[in-house]
Parts: C-alpha cells; sequence; structure tokens
C-alpha cells in the first residue's frame, strides 16, 4: 500500500499538475520541499473536518486546540438570519421570535438559504484560493464579521442600520474596492498603519464578542436582557419571558432544558474532548446537540408540534438534496446615498484588512512560504484578489464577508503546503450543499458552546499586546473592552486608535518642544511605530522599472522586521543583490520550524508580532 501511494505522488509530481502546484519532485525550481499529492489530500480534508493536533507549552500545561472549519456552516447561518435576511415584519411592531408564524417561516427560509450559500461561497473561495493562488489555506465567511453584519449593522431582525439589502451592497462594494487595493499593493501597507498592539487587541475584542453572543440569545441563552442592569441571566422558556420584550426574563431564569443541553454537551464536553486530543471535537459536540434535540416530543425537542416545527421536522427528513437560494441571492439595495452605508463600508474594509492580512501572513510562515527579507509570500497579491473577489461573490449569496480562516494551520500541520490542500477543503464544502438539510437542523443552542470556546482561542491575542508601557497596553485594553460593550468592532477600534494618539501624541509633543529632556522614565519600552514607505506589488515594480529596491530592505531594518541588510547605496545592483542573497541565506540556513514552534505553544507569528521586533 505503501508502495503504491510512493508510485502515485511520483506520477502526479512529474505530471503538469506537479509542476503547477510545485510539488516535491517536480522539478520546477521552487518546489516546495515535504509537499505530496496524498499529503495534500489529507490536509485538505483535515482543515474541513479536524481539530489541529493539540500541542504542549510545557508538560503541565494543556494543550492548545484549533477547530476545523465545517462547524462555520450552520454556526453562520444561525448568526445571519438573526437579521431576518429580506423578511419584513407583517404588522407595524417589532417581530420578536415566536410572535408571528408567518414571520418566523420567512426567517427560517432565510436560515435554510444561508446554508447552502455559506457552503456555496466557501468551497468557491477556497478552491480559487488553492487553484490560482497555490495556498493552503481554507475561505469562509468569518466569525466576528458576520456578528458585526447582524448585530451591528442590520440588528437583530432589522432594527439596526441598515436593511439587509444595503448591507450587503456595502459587502459587495468592499470587494471590489479590496480588489483594487491589493492591485497596487495598498492592502498590505494600510495594515501597518495600525500598532500592533490595536492589531492583536481588535482580534482579542472580537473573541469576547463572538463568546457574548455565543451566551446571549444567539446562542445558549445564558445571557439575557434585563430592565433595570441591561444585561442579566436568561435561560428561561419563552413562557417566562416579559410580553413584547424578547430575551427578557420575567422569571425562572437559567430553567430552560435546552440552555442546559447546551451547555453539558455543546460545551463542557466539547472541552474535554479537546484536552483529552480527541479529533474533531468542537464538530462533535454540535452533532451531539443536534443529534440529542432532533426527537420530537422532549423537553429539549428542536422540532416542537407547531406550524413552524412541523415544517423544519419535513425538511430534515429529506437528509440529502438540494436546498436553491430563493430569498437572499442577488437582493443588494444599492443605495449609497445613505450615509450609513459608507459607514458599514468603511468599517467592514478596515476589520477585514487586519483580520484577512494578518491571517495569510500567519498561514504562510506557518508553511513556511514567507520570504524571510521581503516578508512577503509567494502569490500574495493574488491571493489578496481572490480574497477581494470571494467577499463580492458572497455578498451576491447573500452573506457576509468571506475571510482566510485561521483553522487552515489544521491543514498544514498535517503536511499541506500547497493549493491542492485548499481545493480538497472547497470540495468537502462542495459535497456538504447537498447536506443542508442536517446543517438546517442545527439549533442554535447547539452552536453556542462553539462560539464561547472559538472566542477564547481568539482572545490568546493578549499575550503579545505589549503590557510593559501604558502607552500601548491601555489602549488595546480599551479596545477589547469597548468592542463587546458596544456590539460595535469600529467603535472599539476608534476608541482604541484615539487613546492611542493620546497616550504617545501628548509624550511626543512634549519630548520635542523640552529637546528630548521631558520623556516618560520607560519610553524605551513601548513598541516602534513606523508607517511603511511603499510595498508596490511585483508586476508594478516590473512596469516602474524596478526590482527589489534599497528603500524596501531600509524600511524592514528600522522598522525591526525581517533581517537587516546593510547595503552601501554606491554598492552595485549585483553587489547588492549578491549581500541580500547572502544575508537570506544565513537566515534559513537552519531555522526552527514554524511547527515546532506551534509544538512548544508559541503562537502563530503575524507580520506585526513582536517576535520580529
Amino acid at each position: 500500500m505503501v508502495h503504491a501511494l510512493d508510485l502515485l505522488n511520483a506520477h502526479i509530481a512529474d505530471s503538469f499538475v506537479g509542476r503547477y502546484f510545485r510539488l516535491e519532485g517536480s522539478g520546477h525550481a521552487k518546489e516546495r520541499v515535504g509537499s505530496r499529492f496524498t499529503t495534500e489530500i489529507r490536509a485538505g480534508i483535515t482543515t474541513w473536518v479536524r481539530r489541529l493536533t493539540p500541542v504542549m507549552r510545557a508538560p503541565t500545561k494543556p494543550r492548545n486546540t484549533q477547530a476545523a472549519m465545517a462547524y462555520i456552516i450552520s454556526v453562520n447561518a444561525s448568526i445571519i438570519s438573526d437579521s431576518g435576511g429580506t423578511c419584513v415584519c407583517p404588522t407595524p411592531d417589532f417581530c420578536p421570535t415566536g410572535t408571528n408564524a408567518e414571520y418566523d417561516s420567512c426567517v427560517n427560509d432565510v436560515r435554510n438559504d444561508l446554508i447552502t450559500s455559506t457552503a456555496a461561497i466557501s468551497a468557491l473561495a477556497s478552491f480559487l484560493m488553492g487553484f490560482l493562488a497555490n495556498l493552503p489555506v481554507g475561505m469562509a465567511p468569518g466569525l466576528g464579521l458576520n456578528a458585526y453584519f447582524t448585530y451591528s449593522i442590520v440588528g437583530y431582525h432589522g432594527q439596526g442600520l441598515i436593511t439587509y439589502r444595503e448591507a450587503l451592497a456595502a459587502v459587495f462594494l468592499e470587494g471590489w474596492i479590496f480588489f483594487l487595493l491589493s492591485l497596487f499593493g495598498l492592502r498590505q501597507w494600510l495594515v501597518r498603519l495600525i500598532p500592533n498592539s490595536l492589531i492583536l487587541a481588535v482580534g482579542a475584542g472580537i473573541g469576547l464578542f463572538i463568546a457574548f453572543i455565543g451566551l446571549s440569545s444567539g446562542g445558549l441563552f445564558v445571557i439575557g436582557g434585563d430592565t433595570v442592569n441591561f444585561v442579566g441571566l436568561g435561560g428561561c422558556t419563552t413562557a417566562n419571558q416579559l410580553p413584547n420584550l424578547s430575551n427578557y426574563c420575567n422569571n425562572a431564569v437559567l430553567r430552560n432544558p435546552t440552555m442546559w443541553l447546551g451547555i453539558f454537551l455543546g460545551g463542557i464536553l466539547t472541552v474535554l474532548l479537546m484536552l483529552y486530543r480527541v479529533r474533531g471535537a468542537i464538530l462533535i459536540g454540535i452533532f451531539l446537540t443536534s443529534i440529542v434535540s432532533w426527537p420530537r416530543s422532549t423537553p429539549v425537542t428542536y422540532f416542537p408540534h407547531t406550524e413552524l416545527g412541523d415544517e423544519m421536522f419535513d425538511y430534515f427528513k429529506q437528509v440529502v438534496t438540494f436546498h436553491p437560494i430563493q430569498r437572499v441571492l442577488n437582493v443588494l439595495d444599492y443605495h449609497y446615498g445613505n450615509g450609513r452605508v459608507w459607514y458599514a463600508l468603511v468599517t467592514f474594509i478596515y476589520v477585514d484588512i487586519l483580520d484577512t492580512t494578518g491571517t495569510l501572513y500567519s498561514m504562510a510562515k506557518f508553511a513556511n512560504l514567507r520570504d524571510p527579507i521581503t516578508m512577503d509570500f509567494e502569490n500574495s497579491t493574488i491571493a489578496y484578489c481572490v480574497d477581494a473577489f470571494s467577499i463580492s461573490m458572497g455578498a451576491l449569496m447573500g452573506t457576509s464577508p468571506v475571510t482566510a480562516f485561521i483553522e487552515s494551520a489544521t491543514g498544514i500541520s498535517e503536511g499541506g503546503k500547497t493549493g491542492i490542500t485548499a481545493m480538497v477543503t472547497g470540495l468537502c464544502f462542495f459535497v456538504s450543499v447537498f447536506f443542508a438539510p442536517i446543517f438546517a437542523s442545527i439549533p442554535s443552542y447547539a452552536t453556542g458552546g462553539a462560539l464561547v470556546i472559538v472566542g477564547s482561542l481568539m482572545a490568546r491575542n493578549v499575550r503579545e499586546v505589549n503590557w510593559d508601557y501604558v502607552g500601548d497596553s491601555l489602549p488595546a485594553f480599551v479596545t477589547i473592552l469597548m468592542v463587546p460593550l458596544t456590539y460595535n468592532i469600529a467603535y472599539g477600534l476608534i476608541a482604541g486608535v484615539g487613546t492611542y494618539a493620546v497616550l504617545n501624541g501628548i509624550p511626543w509633543v512634549l519630548m520635542k518642544v523640552s529637546g528630548g529632556r521631558i520623556v516618560p522614565p520607560n519610553m524605551h519600552m513601548r513598541e516602534e511605530w513606523i508607517i511603511p514607505q511603499h510595498m508596490a506589488p511585483y508586476w508594478l515594480r516590473r512596469i516602474l522599472g524596478r526590482s527589489d529596491t534599497y528603500d524596501d530592505f531600509e524600511m524592514e531594518g528600522r522598522s525591526g522586521q525581517g533581517v537587516v541588510v546593510d547595503v552601501p547605496r554606491s554598492q552595485s545592483q549585483s553587489q547588492y543583490e549578491a549581500n541580500v542573497y547572502e544575508t537570506r541565506t544565513q537566515q534559513t540556513a537552519s531555522p526552527e520550524p514554524e511547527l515546532e514552534k506551534y509544538r512548544r505553544g508559541d503562537s502563530l507569528s503575524s507580520p506585526a508580532s513582536p517576535r520580529y521586533r
């Protein structure tokens, strides 16, 4: 069997496929060492359905884990359908869940549509990322952005700033703006304008935001509304909620059996499985909770004996079918004259820049595909353009922005190094389109625990914040705090940037005015913030008649990123290139594999990580 697999790998490596994807043994000048066809297939399946093999920081500490991508199908549909989609309340009043059968049926149809659209756009985006950019990175609608799209922009059942249709139009335009920014290399430049501590804080704040949603009515319903304290305990049944105030408990809090089912099976059991390195822990927790909720006539059933429950159960019994996208396909409202649409657009742009750019850099380094000199990775411009195109196509299918998934580390840890990994992941998403009845029958309390767990994984970014200097730590803390409390990523980022400008701008002015005499005692501990000069993509440098420029490498040296290349300007181009080659050789002669760092428990590094400072 092993011999047959070796023959298969050798045959494919020697073919056009092997040369295109730069498999080991293909003879390509830049073939990727260790890449084999069968390994790529296994890695692609792993990215979709498995968790990352956990790693130990120390013998006495538990290992860190990541979830695979399959859970996003049901989670994304559950979150975005809370916006109400294209459904219109037939009464002039707000339509909470359970108060209007016609509206509830429409929202259920929207959720079924979003199951199909999430799987379809994830399949398309992942396949294109693998085929065109040759990167082992899976793509899907991002957690955090979908929550912001639903609860901050559109609002619960359409009670937000703009309509669902207008929000999709903003996402559609965002994709094409990203496409232009990516072509001219401005996307990488923009992400470096934000101080590193704030970049890390935004990720942690989004993690808390997601966890809060998982605990609230969008998940377990442990937290509900409160007429006095704004937030209080939830977990009551519909009969014990205040009239006309959905998710506000009048009494009998924490007595809903579905909440406890989600806590124990979807939460505690999932974490225990992760502790014991069980593969697919989060997915197992979600499906176990769902399976328990599927039988009818039980206190925790997802299919009550109502008109809507009968409709949902009839759809569930189909098991395998294709559900066409009807209510959310191409429903954009290009009402760009509304100022609130532009507010949403700007926020989507900057948050998505931070999210996708940071993830792609991290995954490229994890797979040893990033150049230690330029700090860029192969086909970066194509990868950003694929992401931008996928964002716009996702909007046409009715979903929030598509982004690169950090869960791609699962496949990379299994040996994925080429785009074949991402293409296989895309194929798995495509197959899941035909199992829409199963994914549509996963209740929100089954995914609530997963949201809390994923949020905790995202919150680990706080470890890399520079807590030693208050000018860096306080803005980061304000950002982390404001994102979940305001239900708005933009407000958190604005608060953090404003705090950073004040705490660092005033000392800078005093230092300049006093000639360097009035400075904070520990100012040397702050993180350097360097605005990069330019990061023109390769195709643009060729048009302008330039290759790698001196300024590019000087920028790396001043910012403390990469390797400092000390080359006199009087040196010839050939001498300059020889010096760069020698420096690169010394840098990569015996590098510590990124996977080994991860097995020790070190986090994956972003381009602005303190590791490079």
